[in-house]
């Protein structure tokens, strides 16, 4: 038996991981507590994404473990199918089906993975595409969205199968500028609510407002591991100071 204050939702232990020759991850140990919201910031290359990809394993892993809950990442099979049931997921493109309304995307996994019925999938997707400020869109299809709506769409798609982790790898990288605040709110909230995330992003004002904690990372490794004010006000290492000179000066 675990004990459930202590277990971390999220722990990487000793997890390296390569490219041919590139050395992407080197000796990651990390601990995520349960409701903790942890943003990972460092310059292109230096790891962030296949970090973010691993804990659900759409990156496998050269050695190390992962565990989500207390429960070791299998390496493929049902077990692993399962595991990613709990772990939600949004990247830069929103992957959604062209072909299938707001309504079914966000409906489909519950239906298929959860053995939802339809009808108990659709009020809990008209409820979260509610909470995410589209359900006036629930009957439209993604093409006729902007970028900001559907990235909100797969943010409700994720939330739909109730992850216990939400993984964000730069979910606003690929939106016009003025559409960014819009799927931040919604991320803002998410983190406000206590859901356990993990984000990778350049938005250096979401890092500082909704982080607990922000990880620097730099040619795979974890540089800097602090809270956002010791981050954002005294960086430590060179390379951070160097990266937020180039990020926050204008």
């Amino acid at each position: 038996m675990t004990d459930e204050t202590t277990t971390p939702m999220i722990q990487m232990r000793d997890v390296n991981k390569y490219f041919d020759d590139y050395h992407a991850l080197r000796d990651i140990n990390l601990d995520i507590p349960k409701g903790q919201v942890v943003v990972v910031l460092g310059p292109s290359g230096s790891g962030k994404s296949t970090l973010c990809r691993t804990i659900n394993r759409l990156e496998t892993i050269d050695s190390g473990n992962i565990h989500i809950d207390g429960e070791l990442l299998p390496e493929e099979g049902k077990d692993l199918a399962k595991l990613r049931a709990e772990v939600g997921m949004c990247f830069q493109s929103f992957n959604l089906f062209p072909h299938l309304t707001i309504r079914d995307n966000v409906t489909l996994a519950p239906i298929k993975v959860r053995k939802l019925s339809k009808a108990d999938a659709t009020k809990k997707a008209m409820e979260l595409l509610d909470r995410v400020g589209i359900a006036n869109q629930a009957d439209k299809y993604p093409a006729q969205l902007s970028g900001g709506q559907q990235q909100r769409v797969a943010i409700a798609r994720a939330l739909a199968m109730d992850p216990k982790v939400m993984l964000f790898d730069e979910p606003t990288s690929a939106l016009d500028p003025e559409m960014v605040n819009e799927v931040l709110d919604v991320m803002t909230d998410l983190a406000d609510e206590g859901m356990t995330m993990v984000v990778v992003t350049h938005e250096m004002g979401f890092a500082r407002k909704a982080a607990h904690r922000i990880l620097f990372m730099a040619e795979g490794s974890v540089i800097e591991d602090t809270d956002p004010n010791t981050f954002f006000d005294h960086p430590e290492s060179d390379r951070a100071k160097d990266f937020l000179g180039k990020i926050l000066g204008h």
